[in-house]
């Protein structure tokens, strides 16, 4: 029994320890999206991971981002986005349970993930802090960061970072440098059929800067422009 009260302690101290470092790491992220509720960010996770891959690449290649206000992007491409990835994003604080629910029984159905059912303000907090490989720790832990951005940012502010750091091809980021690659335009210049595209493109960005004319992409344009009308937007 004596040997056992030095054991309880050290396993309490290294519990209170755990504790104490996740709550350091929380407030880490907070403090960062506080300071991104007025400064644009300049690099994300994800870009980050995207440089180094591209830089070991022969001949080394490089990101394309630049960062546009909400108002030159055209709202063409808002509703769109918001269509396609997350149709209740204005409805919801950070986590869409019905899509959830929809998701898990759709890829139950089908036997393997073929749908996600994660919202946009989810989407940017993995994009933002962590990684693109899957674990049940970094799922909670999107979701707690998604909580935290729609806790200090308002819906346009979470939209307008999201169009400017999402991944939309092969070390292309952000709406304007995906416009310009795809289009040769500016984001506040995409049509509705170009914004559609677009759109389509996100679940796998890089498969489909390298196969434009897959027949998926084209229906699936379609798609999102036939429903991206009615869509809500800030």
């Amino acid at each position: 029994m004596a040997e056992a009260k030095p054991a309880r302690r050290w396993l309490g101290r290294a519990l209170l320890l755990a504790v104490a470092a996740l709550a350091a790491l929380q407030s880490w992220y907070f403090g960062w999206i506080v300071y991104w509720r007025w400064h644009d960010p300049v690099r994300t996770s994800f870009m980050e991971i995207d440089a180094q891959r591209l830089e070991r690449r022969h001949p080394p290649g490089h990101l394309q981002q630049q960062w546009v206000d909400y108002s030159r992007i055209a709202p063409a491409l808002k509703r769109a986005v918001v269509t396609a990835e997350d149709a209740r994003f204005i409805e919801h604080e950070g986590v869409d349970w019905e899509a959830i629910e929809k998701a898990y029984q759709e890829n139950r159905r089908r036997g393997r993930a073929a749908r996600g059912g994660s919202t946009i303000s989810q989407q940017l907090a993995k994009n933002l802090f962590l990684s693109p490989q899957r674990s049940y720790w970094r799922k909670l832990q999107e979701l707690l960061i998604a909580w935290m951005i729609e806790a200090a940012w308002n819906k346009r502010r979470i939209l307008e970072v999201y169009l400017n750091v999402v991944e939309w091809g092969d070390g292309i980021y952000g709406a304007e440098a995906a416009a310009r690659h795809y289009f040769g335009v500016a984001a506040a210049a995409l049509t509705p059929e170009e914004a559609a595209r677009m759109a389509a493109m996100l679940p796998a960005p890089k498969f489909f800067d390298r196969h434009r004319d897959v027949a998926y992409l084209e229906g699936r344009s379609e798609n999102i422009q036939r429903y991206m009308y009615s869509a809500q937007i800030p």
